[in-house]
């Protein structure tokens, strides 16, 4: 007799202001359990699940104990710190002032990840963890001088290893824009044709557009998408060249952007007001799917506040899961999880009342 699937579990990570937390679901995503805090009391930056291990990875930045990256292989009981923990050498004459992010490399290097902090550096470890070492072509490009810390400092806060080329890498810097690496992160190309930087004289520079969110299409790694200070942008080619996609948007500003699991072009973004008044269009929150890219958007609201809301979303406050119906997920600085089970078309509340949230992961088990 053919032995039967174990059903699946669907989780949703999320770091928030006061500590890291878990909501678990079976896959219809109907009635979510909230575990945690993990760090209670402390600035989760950062939680995902390691695909490749299980492993779940935290990042920490504490005002009193400084700034951390740490790893639980049993679900988040017990939690270990990096050994020699994440610093620039003496005579680099830096201090890292966050950590932003840490990033799973491929499947044939299990033991390989990345880690973006401020001040616009990217470090990496080969060995789970025990041993991080910065990758010094990124802070000391020569375009350094042009860049600027944007309202939360200067960090790498996107990183996307390409899937298929082992030797490419992308990252956003805030307020440096995107580069690629095409030599496994020993030196960087500035890639930013096309994307404009409107706080700045020359409007399309070479560097210093402060990219808020980039994420790669599931299933053509040459194609990226941004949500930038200024616009949404598409790059259908290795980000040698971007497209401005923001018409239909009801605004050109926002941070926080995800792509569908199994579709190439389908992203989602959530558009704010403007850089000035830093909250949702309208008195309300939408949230705005492309199924071709950006060169047309759909308002998805059915469920969401539709008066008086005036909440932000952060740059990492919006995920996909991977179950047959995508998921999509939004969490907002007021502390709320919204959910759709249905790839957007509907809502509802997944978790309320929490710390302002700062990411949001999936993972299905």
């Amino acid at each position: 007799m053919a032995r039967k699937s174990r059903a699946r579990e669907v989780r949703v990570y999320l770091g928030t202001r006061k500590g890291g937390f878990v909501l678990r679901s079976d896959e219809k995503r109907k009635n979510w359990r909230v575990e945690g805090p993990f760090f209670p009391g402390v600035e989760t930056n950062h939680l995902m699940r390691d695909p490749r291990t299980g492993k779940l990875w935290a990042v920490v930045n504490s005002w009193w104990f400084g700034s951390d990256v740490q790893f639980s292989t049993d679900n988040g009981k017990r939690w270990t710190k990096a050994a020699a923990g994440i610093s620039f050498p003496p005579d680099r004459k830096l201090s890292v002032a966050r950590i932003w992010r840490v990033e799973a490399d491929r499947e044939s290097r299990p033991e390989t990840l990345w880690c973006g902090v401020d001040p616009g550096a990217l470090f990496r470890t080969d060995d789970a963890g025990k041993n991080w070492y910065e990758l010094t072509g990124l802070a000391q490009h020569p375009t350094r001088e042009k860049w600027t810390p944007g309202a939360a400092g200067m960090m790498v806060h996107a990183i996307s290893p390409d899937p298929g080329r082992l030797d490419r890498i992308y990252v956003g810097i805030s307020a440096a824009g995107c580069f690629r690496s095409d030599d496994d992160g020993k030196t960087w190309t500035p890639c930013n044709k096309g994307v404009r930087a409107d706080f700045l004289p020359n409007k399309l520079p070479d560097v210093g557009q402060c990219l808020h969110r980039m994420v790669m299409s599931p299933k053509n790694p040459d194609w990226l998408f941004q949500q930038n200070h200024c616009g949404v942008y598409r790059s259908r080619n290795d980000a040698e060249k971007w497209t401005d996609v923001s018409k239909g948007l009801p605004s050109r500003f926002g941070f926080a952007m995800a792509a569908h699991p199994h579709e190439a072009e389908t992203i989602y973004v959530t558009p704010h007001i403007s850089a000035e008044q830093r909250y949702v269009c309208g008195g309300k929150l939408g949230v705005y799917r492309s199924r071709n890219g950006g060169s047309s958007w759909q308002e998805l609201k059915k469920g969401l506040p539709a008066r008086n809301c005036y909440v932000m979303v952060l740059r990492h406050g919006m995920a996909t899961d991977a179950c047959d119906a995508a998921g999509v997920y939004v969490g907002t600085a007021g502390g709320t999880l919204f959910a759709s089970r249905n790839e957007g078309n509907s809502w509802e509340v997944a978790a309320d009342h929490l710390p302002p949230i700062l990411s949001v992961e999936t993972a299905v088990v």
